[in-house]
């Protein structure tokens, strides 16, 4: 057998989409605007430098994101307070008396480091639809809802 001259990238793997709706805020919109603008500089880049590694890396990332943003569904701000929705920031405090504040937002804005979790993880599913005072159970925890903004 022979062994191809150099790598071979030309086939590399897409990145896998999400099945859930790809609700988006107006930020997260945004930041799916940049990733397209920063995956399109770095195909141009790769492709000056001639690294087909690189190109295949840069072109794959174009591709997620130009399919994140064809299926956007940009979720408008709301000014309702009373329940938790998409959007929201909410303020939790458990059993132990620990609080902890998030913002509920799309997949590919969740980030829990920065304050944000998205709309599919366990916590925000319990959350979602329900008002001050009430509680609810993820991840084996109980947490009372004390705010929303």
């Amino acid at each position: 057998m022979k062994e191809p001259a150099g790598d071979v990238f030309d086939d590399i793997a897409d990145r896998p989409v999400s099945p859930h709706r790809n609700l988006v805020t107006p930020e997260g919109l945004a930041q799916i605007d940049a990733e397209i603008e920063r995956a399109h500089a770095q195909v141009t880049q790769a492709q000056e430098a001639e690294d087909r590694t690189a190109v295949a890396r840069a072109q794959r990332d174009l591709r997620y994101w130009q399919a994140r943003r064809g299926s956007a569904e940009l979720v408008p701000a709301l000014t309702d307070k009373a329940k938790v929705h998409f959007g929201s920031n909410v303020k939790i405090r458990y059993a132990d008396g620990r609080e902890m504040q998030f913002r509920i937002v799309g997949e590919d804005e969740a980030d829990p480091a920065k304050g944000t979790i998205s709309y599919v993880s366990p916590m925000a599913r319990a959350l979602i639809s329900k008002e001050v005072g009430e509680e609810a159970s993820a991840g084996g925890q109980d947490v009372e809802i004390v705010g929303i903004e």
